[in-house]
């Protein structure tokens, strides 16, 4: 639902309710409300987590909104809107708190309702951060094949960047496993790539493992 279409839906269901006596123009109504909240939740949450990426100033208002998409999504019966959601959460608590115990299994539900609906983005993103969950924990093989993963949904549905970003990945753990020279391939074959797209945020991030990785 675009632009003022959704509020004059509502205010068609408010007048039915208020003077048609049509009490279940009241659910239909929440229906439309909640289609129009999750979203703008999940952008405002979105939004706040980059800030935190550049400030490092954490908000509990962003944790707070990723919740209530959740919990919209869920009533709505959109299991990819509440997959990605839940991601969101998992990321709060690893990622802003430094709790990858406790985002695990909001990543693992994550992946599991995204396999259910086909939606390779959202797997693309919970099985990465599954994947350094597992990096954390010292399980590094099972690491690989996870972020590894990632980066092969992400080819196949041309997340051109966010390919580019989990081959950044691969090769900090290649080079956290002693395997250096497969660390720079990781980073060469990422710098075509984020070339390629003018990812210019990642094509950094690629200069600094460089820089980390020699070091």
């Amino acid at each position: 639902m675009q632009g003022q279409d959704w509020i004059e839906r509502t205010g068609e269901l408010f007048e039915a309710a208020m003077f048609g006596g049509d009490t279940s123009a009241l659910e239909r109504s929440d229906d439309v409300l909640d289609a129009v909240e999750a979203p703008l939740c999940m952008a405002r949450g979105k939004v706040l987590h980059v800030r935190f990426l550049n400030d490092r100033e954490e908000n509990g208002q962003e944790l707070v909104l990723f919740e209530r998409a959740a919990e919209l999504y869920g009533r709505l019966g959109d299991v990819s809107g509440e997959a990605d959601a839940l991601f969101w959460i998992g990321c709060w608590h690893q990622v802003v708190k430094g709790d990858g115990a406790t985002g695990r299994p909001y990543f693992e539900r994550s992946y599991k309702l995204a396999k259910s609906v086909g939606d390779r983005m959202t797997m693309s993103y919970a099985i990465r951060h599954l994947g350094f969950a597992d990096r954390d924990a010292g399980h590094f093989d099972q690491a690989r094949e996870r972020l590894t993963e990632s980066v092969t949904l992400r080819r196949e549905i041309g997340f051109r960047p966010g390919e580019a970003a989990g081959l950044v990945a691969l090769a900090y753990l290649a080079a956290e496993t002693g395997d250096s020279s497969a660390a720079f391939r990781h980073l060469d074959e990422a710098r075509s790539v984020a070339e390629s797209c003018g990812a210019k945020a990642v094509s950094g991030w690629i200069e600094q493992a460089h820089t980390l990785i020699r070091s």
